[in-house]
């Protein structure tokens, strides 16, 4: 399987071998119920839809609920799809665990990351700002947007304040410090997007 879904727990620290110590964010790996099997004779292309955690059916629409109960499995809050290798052999109605990164090295997690609300560029882009003494008045404002010379206008892509986070992002090769199957956590090295509670996305590494 490629991935799974799970929830970011927090950050904390282990010690290694060697006694070095490494600064690791758990994650909650599943489990996840297979939902659906994509195959190449009815869809094209071959992946499984996992579910994370289980909802009321009374909060989701009645095709959900049938879609759930042909699978045979629970209400699921959120449905993601996960490309598998030809060989592998999985039905609805399985369960995915923090097993399958048994022997990675290295995966990307995708989150969305803190909403920050509305920003101004000092913390958003980390602009200087204005003097704050000798009676300046532009402390951490932008300053002039407009080109000085023709045509005069601000041109597009100018930074200025705006809404800050609460976007996608993907952290990549994130080294895997250790699997704890009995427990469905997953400890990688350094950290990952979102809030602590936040849902990610959880896939081998692709481009290592």
């Amino acid at each position: 399987m490629e991935g799974i879904l799970g929830r970011k727990i927090g950050m904390t620290q282990v010690f290694d071998d060697q006694g070095r110590r490494i600064a690791v964010t758990v994650l909650e790996a599943g489990p996840c119920p297979v939902v659906q099997v994509k195959t190449p004779e009815t869809d094209g292309y071959r992946a499984a839809q996992l579910g994370f955690e289980e909802q009321k059916p009374s909060r989701l629409a009645k095709a959900e609920v049938k879609h759930f109960e042909k699978a045979g499995v629970k209400p699921c809050k959120m449905t993601k799809e996960f490309a598998f290798d030809e060989g592998t052999e999985v039905k609805a109605g399985d369960t995915v665990t923090v097993n399958i990164f048994e022997g990675v090295k290295y995966v990307d997690v995708s989150g969305v990351t803190k909403g920050r609300g509305f920003a101004g560029v000092v913390r958003r882009y980390r602009m200087g700002g204005g003097p704050m003494t000798h009676g300046g008045h532009s402390k951490r404002r932008i300053g002039g947007i407009g080109a000085r010379d023709l045509p005069g206008w601000v041109e597009k892509g100018k930074r200025m304040p705006g809404h800050m986070g609460a976007v996608n992002r993907k952290a990549r090769n994130l080294a895997v410090v250790e699997v704890r199957g009995e427990e469905n956590l997953l400890l990688v090295a350094g950290s990952v997007p979102g809030p602590n509670g936040g849902v990610v996305i959880i896939r081998k590494a692709l481009k290592k």
